[in-house]
């Protein structure tokens, strides 16, 4: 095996006495897809946040390509796109705009930018939105906006937060193969938060939690021959109790 693109080892937090995950492990390898999956106050958002440094990790690591999140932030953040539940997007900026500010920030040249920004746009379908105002997109348009933003400084690891809420199911399925196809063509690493299970395909790492545990971790056929379940939604509710 190589070098895990994101390693996560004995994970735990708390919130003032309530704890709000307990020893979580994971590995995510290069050009893998990990799918977490969990109901709705899993503990989702709460390992999401730690990996993407919103919270400081209390007990267990966080490595990203073998470097340590706690001792070298700047570093390893390099190497991560992240996409968040809320959109972070200013309205008021164009498309163009948005990824040339998002750019700049991590020191790309303006020539550079103006590149990668057509060749991002043009593989998600959207050459013809580059001056268009956020604001006037629709929901499935910002979220491409946003991955694009995301791979503009050319991340190893790509990080999304239930990217998919609140879009369509065409909307969802394009993302959902868009971001696969970075898997396949760009040996990308990624870890998608989500709580929809037909998001899920069978070839995908899956690690699946509940109430801050660790209730499956693996290759999602072979998890699902462990807990000797035909589909996802039939472990999902034996594991958790929880319906889809």
């Amino acid at each position: 095996m190589t070098q895990p693109a994101l390693s996560v080892a004995s994970v735990s937090h708390d919130y003032t006495g309530k704890q709000a995950l307990n020893n979580i492990s994971f590995d995510i390898q290069p050009g893998q897809l990990l799918a977490l999956l969990g109901p709705n106050g899993a503990g989702k958002s709460t390992l999401f946040a730690l990996i993407t440094r919103l919270l400081k990790t209390q007990n267990g690591k966080i490595e990203i390509f073998g470097e340590s999140l706690q001792r070298s932030r700047e570093k390893t953040l390099r190497n991560v796109g992240v996409v968040f539940q809320q959109s972070t997007l200013d309205l008021d900026l164009t498309v163009a705009q948005n990824l040339a500010y998002h750019a700049a920030l991590h020191g790309i040249s303006q020539r550079q930018a103006k590149k990668t920004i057509a060749q991002e746009l043009e593989r998600l379908d959207l050459p013809d939105c580059i001056d268009t105002k956020i604001r006037k997109l629709n929901g499935g348009h910002r979220r491409r906006v946003e991955i694009a933003r995301a791979l503009m400084h050319q991340p190893r690891l790509l990080l999304l937060d239930e990217a998919t809420v609140g879009l369509d199911i065409d909307s969802r399925a394009l993302l959902n193969q868009h971001v696969r196809s970075l898997c396949a063509e760009r040996h990308m690493a990624v870890l998608w938060t989500t709580h929809l299970i037909e998001e899920i395909q069978p070839q995908d790492q899956l690690l699946l939690i509940d109430k801050g545990l660790s209730q499956a971790y693996g290759p999602c056929t072979t998890v699902l021959e462990q807990h000797r379940c035909d589909t996802l939604k039939q472990l999902f509710k034996q594991l958790t109790g929880a319906k889809q």
